[in-house]
């Protein structure tokens, strides 16, 4: 399963490598590709073994120092 989210205030290489670490962390992913955006909204595609709890990933991605922008549902 292939889920994208949106993060904001990334700016370099160690942001990327911070938030990969975090999110690979999260039982069930097994694969994260963050696509940096300095000073904009950055990318990651996580994929994993099932449906991902938006709770999760936006702890993950405080945990790292940055921030998790919300979907629209």
């Amino acid at each position: 399963m292939s889920t994208t989210i949106s993060i904001t205030g990334m700016t370099c290489t160690h942001c990327v490598a911070s938030v990969t670490e975090e999110l690979s962390e999260i039982e069930g992913i097994t694969g994260v590709e963050v696509d940096l955006v300095a000073g904009g909204v950055s990318t990651a595609r996580i994929e994993s073994t099932g449906p991902l709890g938006e709770a999760s990933l936006q702890e993950a991605v405080t945990e790292a120092g940055y921030a998790l922008v919300p979907t629209n549902t």
